[in-house]
């Protein structure tokens, strides 16, 4: 029986000759079962240089975190034999067929843990070091990116997301028409996109073959694309025009609450704090979507002349213009509809707005193409909130490299990374139920 249990273990593993199970020891109490592999062979080609038939000069033993056997940690332990070569001069371990080199787990352990760290606290679940396991990471991510294709993206959409608060930033690109992050680097400044440019040579690709570059009004990219991507027409992401006109809407309302909130709470019909709550929270969202306290709340808002009814009344006159450009698809339209706009915003004695009324003059040429292209970044943004919740559920990155390699790991789509051991080899059946008719 001991004899067959070997074989079947020495087959599972995939082992051919010279290397074969020898023993299989399991230890209830510890919770781990542990299999002795040896290399029965007296003679091997030298790893080095191809010679074959060299004498084993001697072996060292090593060990391997494996695939959980049942609720059992595995391990793998070997004697490797290590060649002395007569034609090169060097001794030389032997490479085993179920590791990288010099590494701790088993390939298909590595496998395992890169589809689990694209979905949860790999680590803990896996019961390893999380510093063993990053170098892993950033292993397997390198190499699949080394032969990874660019030469498709026309289409990018730049942005910036935090590693810390308020400390360290990176630089995202995706591909747009591709949905998948092509480049990640630290920084948020115009360098960041000459190394996007080499980074896009390196895998196929031509800078000059990107047609559009979709950002937030970020004067470091838009002088980055201008060096580093020179047919790139630039345009400004509608979610963040429209952002910028949430912020001056917010800085209108709070200069007033601060000077004058006694007007504010007679606009609103009550001094209850919760229904200025309400004003606060239905100022910022679609009317569609408010509740029947925040109606009431906005119809009084409405009916006063306070600046906030105002801003707020400025803010959906944003909104307006964009729902008119895409309608009409037509750059005249849209044009017509912005300048007025820009016009009403900078006669509206409201400084934030004011300001704002410049700001999108200035960018005129790219707002104007983001309205019209029907592109935006809210699948970057989207992209972003998915690595913030990762970072959540980190609990923070030690390490800029770490974030970066989660990034890719979890949103390029790589085709080259080792595949999952544990999905299924053929459909399933079992489980499900069929009604016969009889």
């Amino acid at each position: 029986m001991s004899n067959q249990i070997e074989a079947l273990f020495t087959t599972a593993l995939g082992l051919q000759p010279p290397w074969h199970v020898a023993r299989v020891e399991l230890n209830t109490a510890k919770r781990r079962i542990d299999f002795e592999v040896e290399h029965t062979g007296g003679r091997a080609t030298c790893p080095a240089c191809g010679v074959e038939h060299q004498l084993i000069h001697d072996r060292v033993r090593r060990s391997w975190r494996h695939l959980d056997f049942f609720q059992f940690e595995a391990w793998l332990h070997a004697e490797i034999p290590r060649v002395q070569c007569k034609g090169c001069g060097k001794t030389t371990q032997l490479p085993v067929p179920w590791a990288r080199e010099g590494n701790g787990f088993t390939l298909l352990f590595e496998a395992l843990s890169l589809s689990l760290c694209r979905e949860m606290q790999a680590a803990a679940q896996m019961r390893v070091a999380p510093k063993r396991l990053w170098g892993r990471i950033r292993h397997y991510v390198h190499r699949s990116r080394a032969r990874d294709d660019m030469s498709g993206a026309r289409y990018v959409g730049i942005d910036e997301t935090s590693v810390k608060r308020g400390h360290e930033y990176i630089t995202v690109v995706h591909d747009l028409e591709a949905k998948r992050l092509l480049f990640a680097t630290p920084g948020r400044d115009h360098a960041t996109l000459q190394a996007f440019a080499q980074d896009l040579r390196a895998h196929g690709g031509e800078p000059e073959r990107i047609e559009h570059a979709c950002i937030d009004m970020s004067a470091a990219y838009a002088k980055g694309i201008g060096q580093a991507l020179p047919k790139a027409q630039v345009s400004y992401d509608r979610f963040h025009v429209v952002a910028l006109a949430n912020t001056a809407m917010d800085e209108v309302r709070r200069e007033e609450m601060r000077s004058a909130a006694a007007a504010v709470r007679a606009a609103a019909g009550t001094g209850n704090k919760k229904t200025l709550r309400q004003l606060l929270w239905a100022m910022r969202k679609n009317p569609p979507q408010w509740t029947p306290a925040q109606c009431d709340a906005m119809n009084w808002l409405q009916r006063s002349g306070l600046k906030s009814a105002r801003a707020w009344r400025m803010k959906q006159g944003l909104r307006l213009v964009y729902r008119e450009a895409a309608a009409s698809n037509c750059e005249e339209v849209a044009r017509g509809a912005l300048m007025k706009w820009i016009s009403w915003a900078r006669r509206s004695r409201l400084e934030p707005f004011k300001r704002l009324g410049a700001t999108v003059k200035a960018h005129l040429g790219g707002v104007l193409r983001g309205m019209l292209d029907g592109r935006s970044n809210a699948y970057v943004e989207a992209m972003n909130g998915l690595l913030q919740q990762t970072k959540t559920a980190a609990r923070g990155f030690r390490k800029v490299e770490n974030f970066i390699a989660i990034a890719y790991l979890r949103m390029s789509k790589l085709e080259h990374l080792p595949k999952n051991p544990l999905l299924p080899a053929i459909a399933r059946d079992y489980g499900r139920y069929r009604h016969v008719c009889c």
